[in-house]
């Protein structure tokens, strides 16, 4: 029988490509993106065919067109696979289908924290030797990419939330890590956020559970309205699974112990930055208990774990300097790493921060102000637009402005190459930089170790 023709519309994307590298032994798969890329050249060295730019004529030969969430009602494109009546799957929708035929389907999901919880969760269930396949929205270096392919009986998913994107899946085991007032270009307002997640707390079947943070007031609010088995992890609450004896060293990593229904299970010392990176491993430990994982090979697989791309992760030095990088894009995520900076011994701290899409810069304006502000010197850089237009005509100057209230030591530069030379002449021995979004800034970070 011939393989299934399947052409994916903005392939570059972390999660595309994870679905075109899984495609790619069972399929004929095709793509094409926008832009260049490490992912396409990659995608390209793997022979899966690529193109850059709209190219309608691709869909010609596709049995099945997939697209992501950010591409318009209009890409040519889409609008030629509608012409030819080709089968169409939104990203999450098809993410869905290929998930059916797992056994377990481990769903990880809110607003913060999710890939380095399904990174944790993921390391674990590799070293137990259960062979899951992953899909993770970010670089995991034990498995050097964002998506592994192993057997049919786990499948470990990033599960997002915006445009409802996870409500297209199947799970029948859920990590809720928090819930909080993010993607409010979408969900306009926190009720329909939780009302999302609600949704999707009860897609679970009558067989599966829910790991959840209980220390979260929101989330604390929609477990009210499910049958669903609640299993709870907390630091402040009497959770289930409860973090005490709480400590920390020179670097910002925690060492706590883990008691379950008041019982000691066993410590973990970690070896990323952070007191948020609590939560996520308390709710990785707890899945993998769930699962009869021996507590020994989680607890080695958590204190092992040193992270996924971009989440606070280190770059290298300059002129002495420690240089750091961060996708945080939204103030609580934005405030944690702050919070992991201030853990640190440094002389002086530099943040290069770049807002991710005008819509949130305008809703969070003041929380990002007031929280930029407490770093040493705060460095301004052009707003990431990434699927909008500037309809809310706000201003990097804004956010600079109100920034100066609190601290002079701030100013917007507009360009990548001129903020690399404004830091090269001031940074001294022992600061600290860190470049902080969800946009290319980590660009910034990588060009100042350069000789």
């Amino acid at each position: 029988m011939a393989k299934e023709r399947i052409h994916l519309i903005g392939i570059g994307g972390i999660s595309m490509s994870g679905i075109a590298e899984m495609l790619k032994n069972n399929a004929l798969v095709s793509g094409s993106d926008l832009t260049k890329s490490e992912i396409t050249e990659k995608l390209k060295n793997d022979g899966i065919e690529i193109k850059i730019g709209h190219h309608p004529e691709m869909i010609d030969k596709a049995d099945i067109v997939v697209y992501t969430a950010a591409i318009k009602k209009d890409d040519p494109e889409l609008v030629m696979a509608q012409k030819l009546n080709k089968k169409i799957y939104e990203r999450a929708e098809f993410l869905g289908l290929l998930m059916t035929k797992y056994k377990f389907r481990l769903c990880i999901s809110g607003t913060h924290g999710k890939s380095t919880t399904t990174g944790m969760v993921s390391t674990i269930f590799l070293d137990a030797g259960l062979n899951p396949t992953i899909s993770i929205g970010a670089m995991l270096p034990k498995i050097k990419n964002n998506y592994y392919i192993g057997d049919k009986d786990y499948f470990i998913l990033e599960a997002c939330e915006y445009v409802d994107s996870f409500l297209n899946f199947f799970p029948t085991q859920e990590i809720i890590l928090n819930i909080d007032d993010d993607h409010l270009d979408y969900f306009k307002n926190i009720d329909n956020i939780k009302n999302s997640f609600t949704k999707y707390l009860n897609l679970l079947p009558d067989s599966g559970y829910a790991i959840i943070n209980l220390d979260d007031s929101n989330i604390k609010d929609i477990i009210k309205n499910t049958s669903k088995k609640i299993i709870s992890y907390g630091i402040n609450t009497e959770a289930n699974y409860k973090a005490i004896n709480l400590q920390k060293n020179d670097l910002g990593c925690w060492s706590f112990d883990i008691y379950l229904n008041k019982k000691f299970i066993t410590s973990i010392n970690l070896n990323i930055n952070g007191r948020h990176n609590i939560y996520n491993a308390l709710a990785a430990f707890a899945l993998a208990s769930e699962f009869k994982i021996d507590k020994l090979v989680i607890k080695k697989a958590l204190e092992s774990y040193t992270g996924v791309n971009r989440r606070f992760q280190y770059i290298g030095k300059v002129n002495g300097a420690l240089v750091y990088d961060d996708y945080a894009h939204h103030p609580t995520e934005v405030n944690a790493t702050l919070e992991a900076v201030k853990n640190m011994k440094y002389h002086e701290s530099w943040v290069v921060f770049q807002s991710h899409t005008y819509s949130r810069t305008i809703e969070h304006l003041q929380d990002f102000a007031n929280i930029l502000a407490k770093f040493d010197h705060v460095i301004i850089a052009k707003i990431y637009p990434a699927r909008e237009t500037n309809i809310y005509n706000v201003k990097e100057e804004q956010l600079v402005e109100l920034i100066k209230k609190e601290n002079i030591n701030v100013i917007y530069i507009d360009d990548f190459k001129k903020i690399e030379k404004y830091l090269k002449e001031r940074i001294k021995k022992d600061d600290l930089v860190i470049t902080v979004g969800a946009g290319p800034i980590n660009e910034v970070a990588y060009n100042i170790i350069k000789e």
